[in-house]
């Protein structure tokens, strides 16, 4: 912060926070003021491109172990309404912004953000210059950070931060998952004005919860699911005695490859449920089929990411968090008679997008498996489908909290499978991606409008 900014902020209502550093393991340093809890954490850091939504990011469990860069300037103009969390407690490690909005303007707003912050001990820092700290995350890639408003020495902190535990190997699932199996929780009242009644329930689902958003777990109420979350290592066997219409495996947080008590466990209920998964849970059921991992760059997050499904060619723009990939070619030799004759994987699945093919690769587990969909942006995968057991699974979330909607018929698409069709996937997602909301619905005639005229 200049002399100039803290001589502006002191004309204003805004109290300027106490100096606070950001300080990354290659040593890059930003300056800011912290603006909620004070205290020194440590985490990896990420940015997220979502111009709205920063209650649903703050509170979105797959943030574990994460400090959380925004990249929108402003953040906190419409406060906080506790009906928009998405779990009881945020899980990030620290949140940076270029401004905290301290006075809102909502009719919906029940306390600011930097009180909510403050409330639930998440330190905060703003006034850094986010762009610079997003360019160079792009750069030099995702790493160790540490946040400070206790600490103003960049050598002290660097030597702190170099010294940190690492996310690449912890199973931070287990730390958002929750102890006990339980029915999903009651839809929030207060987003009637936006959302219509839940369809009547007709299937049962098991939910692996790896640090679900509650807004995925009431999205498949809504689809017509009574819904059962268990914790993130659940028997196959208990999961099967409760005797699902079907298995869904939630988002979460952290390395794939340390959550082997899920993936274990959905290798034996392939081919006896069907099954549904989403972010953590594709990577659960492609390392199930004996897929590896890999850790990206700096990761996809935001509600901006275009993916492409393969099966109907339609375009969607995905909500995302995810530091970790699937490795297609990992899951086997591509099958030439339903690949377009092709013999050789593509390092950029964008070529599948060129040709118009959804290629399909030969699983030793599992039998075959098509790839669906491909993210547009940088050509990894984002979806695959089983062929030979009822399974399909994105890397992207579908809940819309906050939007984007296009994704919402993959809540669709899992009742189908349900009812045993094989045309699950084959849906118009334009016509299926405002279903349940009450977006463009004509508004109720008044009593007086009722009335018969004189």
């Amino acid at each position: 912060m200049s002399k100039l900014s803290d001589s502006l902020l002191g004309r204003t209502s805004k109290v300027p926070g106490p100096p606070a550093l950001l300080v990354l393991e290659d040593g890059a340093a930003f300056e800011g003021r912290g603006c909620a809890a004070r205290g020194e954490v440590f985490g990896e850091v990420c940015f997220n491109t979502s111009m709205v939504g920063y209650l649903e990011v703050v509170t979105d469990p797959s943030y574990a172990g994460q400090i959380v860069a925004l990249t929108y300037p402003q953040v906190g103009n419409y406060g906080v309404h506790p009906d928009d969390c998405q779990a009881a407690v945020p899980a990030l490690r620290g949140l940076v912004v270029r401004d905290l909005c301290a006075a809102p303007s909502s009719w919906r707003a029940a306390k600011g953000l930097p009180d909510y912050l403050r409330e639930q001990g998440v330190v905060a820092v703003e006034g850094v210059d986010t762009r610079a700290l997003v360019r160079h995350v792009r750069d030099y890639g995702a790493q160790r950070a540490v946040l400070s408003t206790e600490d103003r020495s960049v050598e002290s902190l660097l030597a702190k931060v170099r010294a940190s535990e690492p996310l690449v190997g912890a199973n931070l699932a287990a730390t958002v998952s929750r102890a006990a199996a339980a029915p999903a929780g009651p839809l929030p009242a207060s987003h009637g004005f936006a959302v219509a009644e839940p369809a009547e329930a007709r299937y049962k689902v098991v939910a692996y919860d790896c640090g679900a958003k509650d807004a995925i777990l009431h999205n498949l109420v809504r689809a017509g699911c009574a819904v059962t979350a268990v914790p993130w290592d659940a028997p196959a066997e208990e999961v099967l005695a409760l005797g699902p219409d079907g298995v869904f495996l939630s988002n979460g947080p952290g390395d794939p490859e340390a959550v082997a008590g899920t993936y274990e466990q959905v290798a034996r209920l392939m081919g006896k449920v069907p099954l549904f998964g989403i972010c953590l849970g594709h990577q659960m059921m492609a390392m199930a089929a004996g897929a590896s991992m890999e850790k990206l760059r700096f990761g996809h997050r935001g509600g901006n990411q275009p993916v492409m499904s393969l099966l109907t060619r339609r375009v969607e723009t995905t909500a995302q968090n995810h530091g970790f990939g699937l490795v297609l070619d990992s899951l086997g030799p591509l099958v030439p008679e339903l690949s377009g004759g092709a013999t050789a994987h593509e390092a950029d699945l964008r070529r599948w997008v060129e040709r118009g093919v959804a290629p399909v690769v030969r699983n030793e587990r599992f039998g075959r498996i098509q790839l669906t969909h491909v993210n547009l942006n940088d050509g990894t995968p984002e979806g695959i489908a089983f062929l030979d057991v009822p399974a399909f699974c994105v890397q992207y979330h579908p809940e819309a909290a906050p939007g984007p909607t296009d994704s919402h018929y993959l809540f669709t698409a899992f009742a189908r499978l349900m009812e045993g069709r094989s045309d699950y996937l084959d849906i118009d997602i334009a016509a299926d991606r405002l279903s349940g909301w009450r977006f463009g619905a004509a508004p109720k005639a008044s009593k007086e409008s009722e009335a018969p005229h004189a």
